[in-house]
């Protein structure tokens, strides 16, 4: 009897942890702050919109961090440490920069007890930085190019906050260069992009549309705005990385030039793209579930967590730790948890922090010289023998990550429509969601109609153009462009 009891107490605390998430089919928001709260990635801060990023959900953050500072150092690019205040005559050497941003801007007007004789921005981004600096360095072809990247948080006073996907201050890295020529910095643009993209497919799991922006859509100050779009489990947009092509503009704001081969006083083109932590509100998005995350194994800070069963008979702690040994020498990312609380609640506990594999080891386990192993993804158990643990946990990740990713391709697919009027697209949204593709004539006007009509944004055209003629959908003139339409986070 009494073992009876104890275990339908195991049972109901086992229940009540799953049942502190909201379902993502009966509210989505709830469930996504359920998640952030519950799987303790983000808390709170006295400050609206400012988020405290708690261990895991650092360590999540890290893991991108090292993933794409390799990247961008394999492709030539250093970093640097930029200042965090802009003077404000500063800010103002660039008019529609300035006007984009604006809004947004939080200024430092006292230094102690001393009104300042200038505003100083809290940088809500750092080109006008970068061009100051770059004016006093960049003299020649042989300065060229500059290809540098900081990591660093941005200050962004937004007047509606969610964790991770829209705060007033925010984590990243913002790349910024400088070339000779425009086709140099259009190639180091584009390669930027397929960099995000790489990324989020191969390392994030999620797919994503490769396109560039509306004029009305782009970056303030650029010529041309690159995006990878991806879509959500509950059918919205995700802009996850961005990528500008500034032409020379801001250079001549700022009145930087060099001297070019032919010892002419020129001009240098510029670029900057950046990705955030919203990429974290992203992954949860697209791969969550009604127990919590689903981390994909390449950027899960544990990637296998290991729990030792009847911990009180004789060996079984001995044999968890073992296996602990044996995949960290593999080079894996591994924790053994040896604290009291029941299987029950360990189980529940891992599937909400979202770690990709599940090792169980018990008495009848090691009598038999094997191991469970549990795929949060899809539950699905495979019995593994001891003895080929370092070949078949990588395996199985492996096909953890690969199974994630067709997942969250299928949802792509499947819910991204074609569609010829305005009042097409409106249905769709409205009784399916998901994106919209269309063709566009290009006009800025059609853009806002569409957006007032049917509650959508451009997201992108798809950089991968069928050239076939069509009409837009809204003034109904002949055109060739495709255009993706969604609503967006």
């Amino acid at each position: 009897m009494g073992r009876l009891m104890k275990g339908l107490k195991e049972v109901a605390k086992e229940k009540k942890q799953v049942e502190q998430i909201t379902d993502m089919e009966v509210d989505f928001a709830q469930w996504y702050t359920d998640v952030v709260t519950k799987a303790e990635l983000i808390d709170y801060s006295g400050v609206k919109g400012l988020m405290i990023l708690r261990p895991y959900g650092y360590a999540i953050w890290e893991n991108i961090q090292k993933v794409l500072d390799g990247m961008f150092k394999e492709k030539g690019h250093e970093n640097v440490a930029m200042p965090l205040l802009i003077p404000e005559s500063l800010l103002q050497k660039e008019k529609d920069h300035v006007e984009g941003f604006a809004p947004e801007v939080a200024w430092v007007t006292y230094g102690g007890s001393e009104k300042l004789s200038e505003r100083l921005c809290i940088r809500p981004t750092s080109e006008t930085l970068f061009c100051e600096h770059w004016g006093h360095i960049v003299h020649s072809w042989r300065d060229l190019p500059k290809l540098y990247n900081q990591w660093c948080s941005v200050l962004r006073w937004e007047k509606t906050t969610r964790p991770f996907l829209r705060g007033r201050e925010f984590h990243w890295q913002e790349g910024h260069t400088l070339h000779a020529t425009a086709e140099e910095a259009i190639n180091e643009t584009m390669q930027q992009l397929e960099v995000y993209a790489e990324f989020c497919e191969n390392w994030l799991a999620m797919p994503v549309i490769r396109g560039r922006k509306t004029k009305k859509e782009q970056f303030a100050g650029a010529e041309a705005t690159y995006t990878v779009e991806c879509m959500m489990h509950d059918k919205k947009a995700l802009q996850s990385g961005t990528s500008h092509y500034f032409g020379d503009g801001f250079a001549k704001a700022f009145g930087i030039t060099f001297t070019d081969k032919n010892n002419q006083l020129t001009y240098p083109h510029q670029t900057s793209w950046g990705l955030s932590t919203r990429i974290i509100g992203g992954l949860i998005m697209t791969h969550g579930d009604n127990n919590g995350l689903v981390l994909p194994p390449k950027i899960a800070p544990i990637q296998v967590i290991v729990l030792p069963i009847a911990m009180h008979k004789d060996g079984v702690t001995d044999k968890a730790w073992e296996l602990i040994n044996r995949l960290k020498a593999a080079g894996l990312r591994v924790r053994g948890d040896f604290s009291d609380n029941s299987p029950g609640w360990k189980f529940s506990e891992y599937e909400m922090k979202g770690v990709p594999l599940r090792i169980e080891i018990g008495p009848k386990d090691i009598e038999n010289g094997q191991c469970v192993a549990v795929r949060r993804d899809n539950g699905e158990k495979t019995v593994i023998a001891l003895e080929e643990l370092e070949a078949k946990i990588p395996e199985l990740l492996d096909a953890v990550q690969q199974g994630l990713f067709d997942k969250a391709k299928r949802n792509l697919e499947e819910h991204t429509y074609d569609a010829v009027t305005a009042d097409d697209i409106k249905e769709i949204i409205n009784t399916k969601g998901g994106f919209v593709r269309t063709k566009w004539c290009g006009d800025t006007e059609c853009e806002l109609k569409l957006k007032e009509y049917a509650g959508v944004s451009s997201r992108c055209m798809p950089l991968s153009q069928d050239g076939k003629e069509g009409v837009c959908p809204v003034c109904g003139r002949s055109c060739n462009t495709t255009i993706i339409w969604g609503v967006a986070y």
